[in-house]
């Protein structure tokens, strides 16, 4: 299996020695392999994806949280069921949800596509039924699409009995503007006759099907009488989908779903039936998926009707603005069947509702992420392939050298030191040392050299980082780079003005 990545997949590591470049690195085809330094989160992650359970995973930014819960849904099957909304006649807005399995739906579309009919090009249909349907001009025989009202050929309009009423004694007052009005309405949608078939004759249907007319026989029009006698619906969550569903930062409305607001009120004749504005949510269009949230305390009250949904697997879709016509509609028993994946901070983790956890560890897992590992032989060489990975993703910079890659991995061994104080590590923030790989390829693309090079890594490390370490070189200390940078007029109303300026001869300064 060749993956989309790179080369065939593999499940092992390659050594720093045996390649020239990271174009030598072959990169696993299941991605969770990818996941780099988390061996016990992928570890979960599988169970959660065979055994359907819940995770959620804390750690700082940049360690592979979001990575973890994509891959996961990736070994997930794909979903079964596709959820409808069916207009209900009795209590419109009170419409029904309809469930159909892969299977069905596979029928339904071969029995439309059977009761949509045969397709012909225009000049195949008897000449009155072209030109009744707007394809052939009455007056040269020319065909044109029906949206086209006036011949392209002769310039006239293409019916006749168009042009027999345009010709009036006023036309040289109009100028032509009943023609042109008149044109625009040209042709009809269908054209009903009879014909003989297999020596029988039989009611048959022409039909505008945009630049080619569709025919329908007995057959299709019996099939189609049946769909027609079926309830109006809609598809909120289809068959084929995305089992991954991403949900961070999602409002009220984003997760939980809503009816659209209709003017009229949803009138039969002039406004949109309720069934047809009901909007799935992504608690709905994870069912049989993962809802992925990261950040997951920011979405502070809402994480309650997250606890609902996986408590009851299924949550109802209704109106959520008072002030709109959707306020009065709700759509019960909406399926929601999904596997949880919430993604936080160490510090934010008291903020997540006791419930929720309690769900998650009731029927899941909670994993502390990895920040640094062993500087072993094999976790470089597991370096080497996030490197490789982080190029081939990118897509627009070249791969690194040997050298090069010796340099991230030093730096990786640095970083665990300085931020994590762990010696003989190497560290998996690895979103800042993904940018430092895609800093020194810009560098390396902006000289049109054919490969990242150490000297490419010396410099991104000069230019990818933080502002902060950027103040304290040039000004000694943030405090020191704030003084500075701080205008006279706003020195005067800043508190750093007392402080630094007034705390030794005024005592107002502690004031």
């Amino acid at each position: 299996m060749t993956d989309d990545l790179g080369k065939s997949g593999q499940k092992g590591t390659i050594p720093l020695d045996d390649i020239e470049t990271t174009e030598d690195v072959q990169i696993a085809s299941d991605p969770l392999q990818r996941v780099i330094g988390q061996d016990e989160a992928v570890r979960l992650a599988r169970i959660a994806a065979s055994q359907r359970r819940h995770l959620l995973l804390v750690g700082p930014p940049g360690t592979g949280k979001s990575m973890i819960a994509q891959a996961l849904a990736l070994h997930l099957a794909r979903p079964t069921e596709e959820i409808r909304v069916v207009h209900n006649p009795e209590n419109p807005e009170r419409p029904m949800i309809e469930l159909k399995t892969d299977a069905e739906v596979e029928k339904e579309l071969e029995s439309r596509g059977f009761a949509e009919g045969e397709y012909i090009d225009p000049k195949e249909a008897p000449v009155n039924v072209a030109e009744r349907l707007g394809y052939r001009c009455s007056s040269c025989g020319a065909y044109s699409p029906p949206k086209e009202s006036f011949c392209p050929n002769c310039s006239r309009a293409k019916l006749a009995q168009i042009r027999s009423t345009t010709n009036n004694p006023f036309g040289d007052i109009l100028g032509g503007l009943m023609e042109v009005t008149m044109g625009q309405m040209a042709g009809r949608e269908r054209v009903t006759t009879t014909r003989k078939r297999f020596g029988k004759e039989e009611v048959v249907v022409f039909e505008r099907a945009g630049d080619v007319i569709s025919v329908l026989d007995q057959a299709a029009l019996e099939k189609r009488r049946e769909f027609e006698k079926e309830s109006p619906r809609k598809v909120i969550v289809p068959l084929r989908r995305n089992p991954f569903v991403l949900a961070t930062g999602a409002s009220d409305t984003e997760l939980l779903g809503d009816v659209r607001h209709d003017p009229y009120g949803g009138h039969p004749q002039l406004g949109t039936q309720p069934y047809d504005r009901v909007i799935a949510g992504a608690i709905h269009s994870a069912h049989q998926g993962v809802l992925f949230v990261d950040e997951l305390p920011h979405l502070g009250h809402i994480q309650r009707f997250i606890l609902t949904a996986m408590q009851e697997k299924r949550f109802p879709i209704s109106g959520r603005n008072p002030q709109s016509a959707g306020a009065s509609v709700r759509v019960d028993n909406v399926p929601c069947d999904f596997i949880f994946v919430g993604a936080c901070n160490i510090q934010d983790l008291p903020q997540i509702l006791s419930p929720l956890r309690s769900r998650i560890n009731g029927g899941g897992y909670e994993v502390l992420v990895e920040t640094v590992m062993p500087d072993t032989p094999g976790n470089r060489a597991k370096l080497i392939q996030f490197v490789a990975q982080e190029i081939v993703m990118d897509g627009k910079i070249p791969h690194a050298t040997k050298e090069a890659v010796l340099l991230i991995v030093e730096e990786a061994k640095k970083r665990a030191k300085v931020i994590d104080n762990k010696d003989k590590s190497l560290t998996l923030r690895l979103r800042e040392l993904g940018g430092l790989i895609r800093a020194a390829g810009d560098l390396a693309t902006g000289e049109s050299a054919r490969n990242i090079e150490a000297r490419h890594i010396r410099d991104a490390m000069k230019t990818a980082r933080p502002v902060e370490e950027q103040i304290k070189e040039r000004y000694g200390s943030y405090m020191g780079g704030l003084s500075k940078d701080i205008s006279t007029s706003e020195k005067e109303s800043s508190p750093y003005h007392y402080w630094n300026y007034h705390v030794h001869d005024d005592k107002r300064g502690y004031e």
